[in-house]
């Protein structure tokens, strides 16, 4: 039985990153304190409703660090949680102090997960990224202090003019900071980004399979094994909200754009934080669409998801003759292959539920 999750969006960035397609502004700041009155009505409400006491909370963005530390922790604690709940941060390494952790600890927050990207600062600069590399040891640092240690690092892949070298560099960097969780994604090409609108800024896939097997192999060999395609941790500290993504579990969304699932229906919220505002404060869904799957597309969503993870798919899903090399069988399941990994998508093309 999957676990149920909540997920909290924050709109809010100081800057946008060239590679950026999520519902982020620069400009609404001014929002922020009638935001997250408007979410906390929202979750207050659908409490009532009958929503679930949550296993595993997130909030994501945007940067929610942008918020006063407060203001957060007020969300966190409007949320009804498990005892043993996993309650995820999103964090800038530019924001984070030993105040801001201590605030979030003592509402319940227990995990951080950190957006490095790079520790190579003209890699950084490729991305439009502004914060310093050493910020991040500072931010860790502060983290633990502050009583958090589960600790996820984001990195970003595949970025133009990173060499292999830089990345290696990124790599042993991050893992000499002991994070609990790794999650390193290749570069990808968003419509209507400025990264878009530059091809000669975008990625080459031999490129991107190079650093995937180097970050294996090192991230393999500090202990942080592979149990997603682009996500990695030490024994006991996988992502239990992604777990839910990952399992077709049910999760409900709070804030603008912020999407949900129950029981094979999806739905997202209106785009913009000024209209999430006026729909709550109007006592109006603030449903924007949505999409029902039915049983044949569910059922092979539910292979293509698990086929990215360590737990693989059943026998008889694929024909693991013709896929030689690229998945292995594993007891009763086929799991993927490092190599399987990097061709994760066409293998999934292979499925049948």
């Amino acid at each position: 039985m999957s676990e149920f999750g909540v997920y909290v969006h924050i709109p809010f960035c100081r800057h946008r990153c060239d590679y950026c397609a999520f519902a982020t502004w620069t400009d609404r700041d001014h929002l922020m304190v009638a935001y997250v009155d408007a979410v906390i009505a929202d979750i207050e409400r659908t409490v009532k409703k009958g929503m679930p006491v949550a296993d595993t909370v997130f909030f994501g963005g945007g940067t929610p660090t942008r918020l006063a530390p407060e203001l957060l922790a007020s969300i966190v604690s409007a949320i009804p949680v498990t005892s043993n709940a996993e309650i995820t941060i999103e964090c800038n390494p530019d924001d984070v102090t030993v105040e801001m952790i201590k605030i979030y600890a003592a509402a319940g927050v227990n995990r951080i997960s950190m957006g490095v990207q790079s520790m190579v600062d003209h890699v950084l600069q490729s991305l439009n990224r502004t914060h310093d590399p050493a910020n991040v040891v500072k931010a860790i640092a502060a983290a633990r202090e502050g009583g958090i240690t589960s600790i996820n690092l984001d990195l970003i892949y595949g970025v133009h003019g990173e060499s292999v070298d830089d990345w290696r560099t990124t790599v042993e960097q991050t893992i000499a900071l002991q994070p609990t969780h790794i999650s390193a994604y290749g570069l990808t090409v968003e419509a209507g980004t400025p990264l878009a609108e530059d091809p000669s800024r975008h990625p080459d896939d031999d490129d991107q399979a190079d650093k995937y097997v180097l970050a294996d192999d090192l991230f393999s060999a500090a202990g942080l094994m592979n149990y997603e395609i682009s996500n990695w941790a030490l024994a006991g500290h996988e992502c239990r909200h992604n777990q839910v993504y990952w399992s077709q579990g049910n999760y409900t969304g709070f804030g603008c754009a912020a999407h949900s699932h129950l029981d094979g229906r999806r739905w997202w919220n209106v785009r913009t934080p000024d209209r999430y505002i006026d729909c709550v404060a109007k006592n109006e869904t603030v449903e924007a669409s949505d999409e029902v799957l039915d049983a044949p597309t569910r059922a092979r969503e539910a292979l293509e998801l698990s086929l990215r993870t360590r737990d693989g798919v059943p026998l008889g899903t694929l024909d693991v003759e013709a896929l030689e090399g690229l998945v292995e069988v594993v007891g009763e399941r086929i799991v993927l292959t490092r190599q399987g990994r990097l061709l994760g998508n066409e293998v999934s093309l292979r499925l049948t539920p």
